[in-house]
């Protein structure tokens, strides 16, 4: 019953030979030769880019504003777990004397 059965592999039923494989030479012909390539003429390095005290100034402004903000949207989701967490304790202490006072009726 927990023995898995094996299918049966059918067997060929004529003779079975390989197919033929021809072999065929090939004739190398010569083409015409291909020109060497052409140069390409190199591409203008591109401009570096230059950092005026205004837009260092303006980096390091948007860059302050972005980890402040990042900062408090963090703060205001670990304030917000940490009420949660204090107000289900609250609704736990006020539930586990409920159901002892009522106990003890």
């Amino acid at each position: 019953m927990f023995r898995p059965k094996l299918p049966t592999m059918p067997q060929p039923t004529g003779r079975i030979t390989p197919p033929a494989v021809v072999i065929e030479p090939t004739t190398i012909t010569q083409g015409t030769p291909v020109p060497p390539p052409v140069p390409v003429a190199p591409v203008p390095a591109r401009p570096t880019v230059q950092l005026t005290p205004g837009t260092a100034l303006a980096l390091v402004g948007g860059g302050t504003a972005v980890v402040l903000v990042v900062g408090v949207v963090l703060v205001s989701m670990l304030l917000a777990v940490a009420i949660t967490a204090t107000s289900v304790a609250v609704c736990a202490v006020v539930l586990r004397s409920l159901l002892a006072s009522q106990n003890r009726r």
